[in-house]
């Protein structure tokens, strides 16, 4: 199998949105930890540590699906740069490992 440019661009986009969606995710559950810990310091309460070390855990759950993601998408970038130097085969190397990256981040998701 032959893969061009166009292959490896395509995750360009994806990785893009789901940055976008990990972003979002992250900023909601810190803003969850926020508040329980403005409750907590208002009123101790064992219950809020707990969900504060629990939202703690998700966030670098969320911390760990960027760095997968991004690895994909410098990866896929140096699979184009690769291609475009005339390396077919490493290419598709490079293009399935960034594969391999994205679907670990999604797996973390």
């Amino acid at each position: 199998m032959d893969i061009d440019f166009t292959t490896p661009a395509l995750l360009f986009s994806t990785v893009s949105l789901l940055l976008l969606a990990y972003t979002n995710r992250f900023l909601g559950i810190v803003n969850v930890i926020r508040k329980l810990h403005a409750d907590h310091q208002a009123a101790p309460n064992q219950v809020y540590v707990e969900e504060i070390v629990n939202l703690r855990r998700r966030v670098y759950l969320i911390r760990d699906m960027q760095t997968l993601g991004v690895a994909s998408l410098l990866l896929c970038t140096l699979c184009i740069a690769v291609l475009f130097a005339g390396w077919q085969g490493l290419g598709k190397v490079i293009f399935a490992v960034a594969l391999v990256l994205m679907v670990g981040s999604l797996s973390l998701s």
